[in-house]
């Protein structure tokens, strides 16, 4: 059985609805399936019904866009009590910046002879978290570029000429809301950052796991942050950060799989008293 704890649906940036996401886990021999779209629980529902249909295990979870500083940082959190109002309200914050952001970056594509419609983007997604992939998608689709991946790299990147950064949200205060919501703070991909010099600190403001395994990983990177999260006393947490997207990179469901021992390591944290 694999065991795949990062993935995304239509709620977010990837490109199958939650229902089909967990379709396709059967399929492929994933018997947990952790859910984490970016900034939003609103695919949760849905995975969870069909998980229970099909057997296919839902961890509901997310994946929260923050800041160390000056550096981007992605934190996973699991196990969350997806229904909180608390957790909701701050989501529907955090959202409001993406269209705010959404509309900066349309605005910015105008200045090169490229004219889209933010509202008609945003729309795709009305209860979604909107993103820089659904403007990459609007620049296939209208013939200014032929793949997502061009899309960043002409315009969207870090650095590019339709860029807009998010709103800075201290990685400190996204541990904070996951932990709200009973849920669990894990560092996603920490090898994307180069910066481990950070994980002490994140460990002192409640970090519970790490992403040793992610599909960015090499086996010396899998290995390096095993032996981290051993030194901190980190859950160890894995997977594929699946999106699925028509004209990008696909990448395969289940790979890397966290081995049994370390979900069952989480589940034992998320179970103790805190």
């Amino acid at each position: 059985m694999l065991i795949d704890l990062h993935t995304h649906t239509t709620a977010s940036d990837g490109a199958l609805a939650p229902a089909a996401l967990v379709e396709l886990a059967r399929r492929e021999g994933v018997g947990v399936l952790g859910v984490t779209d970016h900034d939003t629980v609103a695919g949760l529902d849905e995975a969870l019904e069909a998980g229970a249909r099909l057997g296919v295990e839902v961890i509901p979870g997310l994946e929260l866009s923050s800041h160390h500083q000056r550096q981007e940082v992605h934190l996973l959190g699991y196990f969350v009590d997806h229904r909180r109002p608390a957790l909701l309200e701050q989501l529907t914050v955090w959202r409001a910046d993406r269209v705010r952001r959404l509309h900066q970056m349309v605005d910015r594509l105008r200045r090169y002879g490229i004219h889209l419609d933010a509202d008609r983007i945003a729309a795709r997604g009305a209860a979604a978290s909107v993103g820089r992939p659904h403007v990459a998608a609007a620049l296939v689709e209208a013939g200014h570029v032929a793949t997502i991946e061009a899309a960043f790299d002409r315009f969207l990147a870090d650095g590019k000429p339709a860029y807009v950064p998010r709103q800075r949200v201290p990685v400190a205060q996204a541990m904070a809301v996951v932990c709200a919501a009973g849920g669990l703070p894990v560092l996603a991909h920490p090898g994307t950052y180069r910066n481990d010099g950070m994980i002490p600190e994140l460990v002192r403001d409640g970090l519970a796991g790490i992403e040793a395994f992610h599909r960015d990983h090499n086996e010396a990177a899998t290995a390096r942050y095993r032996r981290i999260a051993a030194r901190y006393g980190l859950a160890r947490t894995g997977g594929s950060d699946f999106h699925g997207l028509p004209g990008g990179t696909a990448h395969r469901l289940g790979q890397p799989s966290l081995p049994q021992a370390d979900l069952d390591a989480l589940r034992a944290r998320h179970a103790a008293p805190r």
